[in-house]
């Protein structure tokens, strides 16, 4: 049954990594947006883990993502 799980596991990575490749086929805005919502999802996961986890409310991690989105704003223009 491990074995099986591992498996299962493999082929779900190789099938997320090669999803950007399909859908730019259909133009960059995909993957844009697959991108952000994927961000979301990890911003989403973090507050998830420390209110749920933890039962506190910290958004520290907030100030990082700013930080993180300013620096890429910056050296993106």
């Amino acid at each position: 049954m491990n074995k099986q799980k591992i498996v299962i596991f493999l082929i779900a990575a190789v099938a997320l990594l090669a999803l950007p490749l399909v859908a730019a086929q259909f133009g960059q805005g995909w993957v844009r947006i697959m991108a952000l919502a994927l961000l979301y999802v990890m911003l989403a996961l973090g507050l998830n883990i420390v209110v749920g986890y933890a039962g506190l409310l910290d958004l520290g991690y907030v100030a990082f993502y700013a930080v993180g989105a300013y620096m890429f704003a910056l050296l993106a223009s």
